[in-house]
């Protein structure tokens, strides 16, 4: 299995909005694709971000499915309900350890 933490910094004082917008419209699509393994919001650090962890196989089936999720349609008219909340994104790929209870 690897991971991909993705870290999305939203506009101050919209997380909330963000997460309600996201649940809404968004998780059923991507979890057709991808298996969510759990959502964060900061509370220090980085402030105003919201962290997604997925679980892949292995990077062929990230690609795979990641290409799958950018053809769906329903993906492609939900994209531009959530861009004018971003404000920067960064994706970490994570490989677990031997004892990682995730793996």
């Amino acid at each position: 299995m690897i991971y991909e933490q993705r870290t999305y910094r939203i506009t101050p004082g919209k997380a909330p909005e963000f997460l309600k917008l996201y649940e809404a419209e968004g998780l059923h699509i991507i979890t057709q694709y991808a298996k969510l393994a759990g959502c964060w919001i900061s509370d220090s650090g980085v402030l105003n971000a919201v962290t997604f962890l997925w679980a892949y196989e292995d990077y062929g089936h990230r690609s795979a499915q990641r290409a799958k999720l950018g053809a769906d349609p329903e993906w492609q008219a939900f994209v531009p309900k959530i861009l004018p909340y971003l404000v920067h994104q960064e994706s970490i790929f994570l490989q677990p350890a031997a004892f990682s209870p995730l793996d």
